[in-house]
């Protein structure tokens, strides 16, 4: 992308260039995922690996099963809290000895009667062929292995904004990537550029925040365009 000059100029996949009076960019984030090939292949196979407890939480095969939320964030936190409503009982693996969340995250967390934390442990495998069944752990510490029975795997170890395509446009970012935006508008800080979704919003993360965020940029880029027509 060319936002050094208007029009715009974006070069697509195909090689392709396009000029362009107002941009949305809209390209969201990615979820991290521990990399094993079986929690891949249950994830896409709707096989009870998840990236987000909000969206498939409530689901009946989870309902009254043991659950275990990867991480040690915030977001850890929340997934596992959300869980706590419909897991038997929500381990939360983390490879270390103590969470990074804040304190008033873990302690609402802890606080609830079905949690469970495995500290210094981190995932090897994931067990199952259509389904999974259980986990295969190690101990950070000692290097032990094993094995965890559970119905439902989410992973919250963070997202990846889908925005190093982006880099060296002149686009400002915050720290870890996503776009900054002014102020309750989608406007980023070149004129006629805007953005809306998980490419510019760390916390919620959701499709009807951001399909609200697209309407926004959308009214935004008209009334940009209309006033520089």
């Amino acid at each position: 992308c060319d936002f050094s000059r208007r029009p715009f100029a974006l070069k697509t996949s195909k090689g392709e260039t396009i000029l362009a009076a107002a941009v949305i960019i809209a390209t969201g984030a990615v979820a991290n995922w521990i990399g094993l090939p079986n929690e891949m292949r249950l994830a896409t196979a709707g096989g009870g690996v998840s990236a987000c407890a909000v969206c498939d939480g409530a689901l009946p095969v989870f309902r009254n099963k043991p659950l275990a939320v990867v991480g040690g964030g915030d977001s850890a936190m929340e997934e596992a809290n959300y869980l706590t409503k419909f897991g038997s009982t929500v381990y939360v693996i983390h490879r270390r000895d103590s969470f990074r969340a804040s304190k008033v995250m873990q302690e609402r967390l802890l606080a609830k009667p079905n949690v469970k934390v495995l500290w210094n442990k981190r995932v090897v495998d994931v067990l199952g062929e259509d389904k999974i069944t259980g986990l295969a752990l190690e101990d950070t510490v000692t290097g032990a292995r094993s094995s965890l029975d559970v119905a439902g795997l989410f992973v919250a170890i963070g997202h990846t904004p889908a925005t190093a395509f982006l880099k060296g446009t002149g686009l400002e970012f915050d720290d870890k990537g996503y776009i900054l935006l002014r102020t309750r508008s989608s406007a980023t800080n070149i004129e006629g550029v805007f953005a809306a979704g998980d490419v510019a919003d760390s916390r919620y993360r959701q499709a009807i925040t951001a399909a609200g965020m697209g309407c926004q940029a959308a009214l935004d880029a008209e009334h940009w365009l209309a006033a520089h027509a």
